[in-house]
């Protein structure tokens, strides 16, 4: 049996928590009941601890958790109070019941910390709310909750404490460590050692790994990167870059039998940008100080000098692609110093150099305060297209109705229906319906056992001494044996509670499962009213105008470099479509979708390196010059566009996108532009990069295709883990 359970718990944090929260509850239950004599600070002491310890979910380390408790009690003494002045009247409790619960749900876009929390505080103002409407017991009740949050607080640092988790920093640290020894060993090879080609080929399937874990999908949701504040957002954004870096360091890889125009100054970019990689990854771990954007960007400098100085006319176009790479990745390594910068506190000294018409930029964030970045969050998710809004909203709407049918039907174990939905309600009718029978045929088990335990009429005292034990499996089951076993355990730890606080029989158990039934009811009627394809069906609308919002992007850019063009508002529309489409494919993630056709990552991907690409150009090359080869980029670009627009539309429709047509045939390109060759080299190296990530949405062969080597295997999972996505 302990072997199963190490197994299911290598560190055990699950059972870690379920003794430490027994211990708080019970504690704080049998002072309240057997030495104080307060049934009020009893009942309140009890589902304080459930509501923090068990329906919320805090992230960090044992003191940060601790200092997260005592931070939130003023907010749940505050919701108890309301519940308890609401509760004389059903229509207004059931009111306050609709705005506390989505302002609770809503204010989850804020991070994992407020996503946490929601289902705990969300409890604290049901409870409250039923009768009986008691004012005179509120300093009881308050007492009850503030002790069961201090005991929560002192167990998480001195009552067998669980490890503490690799801090995000620490992975995105190994990661760019990985890229770093890659981005040395591409640097070696350019420098004429022998022995830096097969390195790098050695490195690259650990790279792509730790590039890997860092994606959204791979950690829990309370470990993601994800609130309001600059921190995040900077730690985000350097995660982006650094799967950007990878994929144009394989991209170079693959490229490096051919000689590049101005290798050396190449050579020495690339020298550089490993070493400020390499001096990034050991401040995140750190062991050395923070980095600096003045090396790289000397670097930049020297290398652009380099170029002015060479005329690339009648080069062949992929010696100079080699060094639009090699300059794209110094780039985007400035980027990545600049984000982690950002993420260890720095305030920019200068205005942002967004171009207003591009606004909002890449690091719009740095330049703002902190209370604008939370007002920012919550104002762009205050739309019905934003599945944080819908989702609140459908939470709001289910745990209102069910107050006001279990007051019209005054049941007298009322908020145990709102528990269900709690429990039962998900983003999706089909995943509300896939959580309903285990939930249902648990707690029908469970109220059987505690039904028959009630008809025995044993000694009160077996109560006293069941609960604890019984506590430890029910909070335990959950994670380890899945819902169904949960809701049996927690319908006889409710008997066993009510049996201690007053005169009960079986019928409690027959009411229990009266109040489950409505609750699920309830939840799974609105979750067929309000929304009922979730996460899915809104990431289909939001990523299909994404893309076509991308493929504004790409006509605009070609627009601005070959005729000089103000930019207009493709830019910022883009960005703010790509913010809907991350949030509406987080949801999605959470809602462990079926694996299908469509990748949804690569299809994100093709959005954002469409947008991260054009900043970088319209930023580091002139603009306009280019009419001598004007139709041949606009043939190229708006084929790139159309295959954009055509698989957004398929996405609007709710299907997946077609592979893209064939490029359109060669045409000459002059190699007499002087100067303007090295611009157009880097239109044609993002333009055809686009055109790989549009390819790469469904991973669907040609049909006759010759099957993929290992080396295309190994191009394509590093290109889809280089994402870039923020």
């Amino acid at each position: 049996m302990w072997g199963w359970v190490r197994r299911r718990d290598p560190q055990l944090v699950v059972v870690r928590r379920a003794v430490r929260l027994t211990l708080v509850a019970c504690f704080g239950f049998y002072l309240s009941r057997f030495v104080i004599g307060s049934v009020a600070m009893a009942t309140y002491a009890l589902f304080g601890a459930l509501a923090l310890g068990a329906l919320s979910q805090i992230p960090g380390s044992p003191k940060q958790r601790s200092r997260t408790l005592i931070l939130v009690l003023p907010v749940g003494w505050a919701l108890v109070s309301l519940g308890t002045m609401l509760s004389f009247n059903n229509y207004a409790a059931a009111a306050g019941m609709f705005v506390l619960g989505f302002v609770v749900s809503f204010v989850g876009v804020g991070g994992p910390k407020l996503v946490g929390l929601a289902a705990g505080m969300q409890l604290l103002y049901i409870l409250p709310c039923f009768p009986p409407y008691d004012p005179g017991s509120l300093l009881w009740r308050l007492a009850g909750l503030t002790m069961s949050v201090v005991l929560l607080a002192v167990a998480e640092r001195v009552l067998w404490p669980d490890p503490t988790p690799p801090a995000y920093r620490h992975r995105l640290a190994d990661a760019i460590s990985a890229l770093g020894a890659c981005l040395d060993a591409l640097a070696d090879d350019w420098s004429g050692d022998k022995t830096g080609r097969d390195r790098l080929a050695a490195l690259v399937p650990e790279a792509t790994d730790a590039a890997d874990a860092l994606r959204p999908s791979r950690l829990p949701p309370i470990a993601r990167p994800a609130s309001a504040g600059r921190r995040d957002r900077a730690l985000t954004s350097a995660a982006g870059t650094a799967r950007l870096l990878l994929g144009r360091a394989i991209d170079l890889y693959f490229s490096a039998e051919h000689q590049a125009l101005n290798k050396t100054a190449a050579t020495k970019l690339l020298r550089t940008t490993a070493g400020c990689v390499d001096a990034t990854a050991a401040w995140l771990r750190g062991d050395g100080p923070l980095p600096d954007t003045n090396l790289v960007t000397a670097a930049l400098s020297e290398f652009r000098a380099a170029r002015l100085n060479t005329d690339p006319n009648g080069v062949p176009h992929e010696r100079l692609r080699l060094g639009a790479l090699a300059l794209s990745l110094g780039e985007w390594t400035r980027s990545l110093v600049f984000a982690v910068r950002i993420a260890a506190g720095e305030r920019p000294n200068h205005p942002d150099p967004t171009p207003p018409s591009a606004q909002p930029g890449l690091f719009w964030y740095a330049y703002r305060p902190t209370a604008s970045l939370w007002w920012h969050r919550l104002k762009e998710n205050l739309t019905p297209r934003s599945v944080a809004f819908q989702g609140a909203l459908r939470l709001a709407i289910a745990l209102a109705v069910a107050r006001l049918i279990a007051g019209e039907l005054d049941l007298s174990h009322g908020f145990w229906v709102l528990l269900t939905i709690l429990t039962v309600l998900r983003t999706s009718a089909a995943e509300t319906r896939s959580t309903l029978r285990p939930a249902l045929i648990g707690t029908v088990g469970g109220s059987i056992v505690a039904a028959g335990l009630l008809l025995l009429g044993v000694d009160p005292l077996v109560y006293v001494i069941l609960l604890p034990v019984v506590m430890i499996a029910g909070f335990a089951a959950g994670p380890l044996l899945g819902l169904g076993w949960s809701q049996a355990l927690f319908s006889l730890v409710i008997t066993l509670i009510f049996a201690q606080v007053t005169p009960v029989d079986w019928r409690l158990a027959e009411q229990r499962v009266t109040d489950v039934l409505i609750g699920a009811a309830v939840g799974v009627l609105i979750g067929l009213l309000a929304w009922p394809r979730g996460g899915g069906g809104e990431l289909h609308r939001a990523t299909g105008t994404f893309l076509q919002a991308s493929a504004d992007v790409v006509r605009e850019t070609i627009e601005v470099m070959a005729n000089g063009l103000t930019p207009g508002h493709a830019m910022p529309r883009a960005r703010r479509a790509g913010q809907l489409a991350e949030a509406s494919y987080a949801l999605y993630q959470s809602e462990r979708p079926k694996p299908g056709m469509l990748d949804w990552q690569a299809t994100l991907i093709a959005g954002h390196h469409a947008v991260r690409g054009s900043e970088a150009l319209i930023l580091s090359c002139p603009a306009g010059g280019l009419l001598p080869c004007v139709s041949q980029l606009t043939m190229l670009a708006n084929s790139v566009a159309s295959g954009y627009d055509k698989a957004g539309e398929q996405l609007l429709r709710g299907g997946v996108p077609d592979r893209p047509a064939a490029p359109p045939a060669p045409v000459s390109w002059p190699d007499d532009l002087g100067q303007d060759l090295y611009t157009v080299t880097d239109l044609r190296v993002w333009l055809d990069g686009l055109r790989e990530d549009l390819v790469g949405m469904t991973g669907r062969p040609e049909p006759g295709a010759v099957p993929p080597t290992p080396v295309d295997e190994l191009r394509e999972r590093v290109a889809r883990v280089a994402d870039g996505a923020t």
